[in-house]
């Protein structure tokens, strides 16, 4: 499968990059950063130091859009609080990795060009706010037409939000351009949305697996300890364990058959004074808008977190460095 990974790294944004990066069914061809978990210089940066970290370089990243279309309603730093300062929890990073640096063209461009070249075959894994897509979208109206199909995780249709009463991060970073993604995909958005990805979590057990997978396994594990601390304090203080999110926009787009889905109609609230930002579902017999986004409404956790997990494992026992130190400690 051909695809693009439009993100803002962001602690799960980085375990979704390297399950795709490893899981073997992905040809990415270009990674494109947008703002969100944290300012987009340094998501760019964290995404290169994924890159270098699994030995895979080769796969450009694109900077995106730094701040929103039209008004920006979330601080500017991102969201330090889950996932530190500078989207790597409590690991600080050096500005970018010696001898490593972003391709020269802009994001949005970028995925137009792609998108154009191979009309119908990319499909756009989304992890972020929809800035970038919006702004393609905007660029050339064809591009809706010649996407193969946009996963995105944000929103929610049942339950409360993260960053508000009815609104999750990824659409209340930039409202409008959610709205406009929203309305005018004919067909080709998919949404995992939180009321879904927040029931997937990571036990304390799986965890403590994780630093054992590895140089990768160990900086993911360093990551999702700050993230895990977190929920725990003010998150989600009640629920054990913490979520995967962005991951699950990965394995939906291989393996569907694990997630319930159901054809809405969805638009984004833009001017609301209590509710802007949310991702309003009519479930009515006979809605006002058309069924033209594909939602999802649940999942298999335990086999998504099964399949997280042997993906590190393999990798880490594939890996001949790896097979070299165990054979010495035997």
């Amino acid at each position: 499968m051909n695809v693009i990974i439009d993100t803002d790294p962001g602690i799960d944004d980085a375990q979704a990059i390297v399950f795709a990066l490893w899981c073997g069914r992905f040809d990415i061809v270009a990674i494109t950063t947008v703002f969100g978990n944290c300012p987009v210089a340094m998501g760019t940066r964290n995404a290169l130091h994924l890159l270098q970290l699994t030995g895979r370089l080769a796969i450009p990243v694109y900077s995106g859009a730094a701040g929103p279309i039209v008004r920006r309603r979330l601080p500017e730093e991102g969201a330090p609080r889950v996932h530190g300062k500078t989207g790597t929890g409590a690991i600080i990073l050096e500005d970018a990795p010696p001898g490593v640096s972003a391709a020269g063209s802009y994001a949005a461009s970028e995925l137009v060009r792609r998108v154009m070249a191979t009309p119908r075959e990319m499909t756009l894994l989304a992890l972020g706010p929809l800035t970038n897509v919006a702004l393609a979208m905007r660029l050339e109206p064809r591009f809706i037409e010649n996407v193969a199909r946009i996963i995105w995780m944000g929103g929610i249709v049942r339950g409360h939000g993260n960053v508000g009463p009815f609104t999750t991060a990824n659409v209340l970073n930039d409202v409008e351009a959610a709205a406009i993604v929203f309305a005018e995909s004919n067909g080709k958005l998919s949404m995992v949305g939180q009321d879904v990805t927040r029931l997937v979590r990571v036990p304390d057990e799986q965890f403590n697996r994780m630093g054992g997978y590895g140089e990768v396994g160990r900086y993911l594990q360093m990551l999702a300890a700050f993230y895990r601390d977190a929920y725990h304090k003010w998150v989600e203080p009640g629920l054990a364990g913490f979520p995967v999110h962005d991951l699950l926009v990965m394995m939906y787009a291989l393996r569907p058959e694990l997630f319930k889905t159901e054809m809405l109609p969805v638009r984004i609230e833009t001017s609301g004074e209590l509710t802007v930002g949310m991702t309003v579902a009519d479930f009515r017999a006979e809605p006002s808008y058309p069924r033209d986004v594909c939602v999802c409404t649940g999942v298999n956790g335990a086999e998504t977190l099964e399949w997280y997990e042997a993906v590190l494992r393999e990798n880490y026992s594939a890996s001949p460095a790896n097979r070299a130190v165990r054979s010495r400690d035997v």
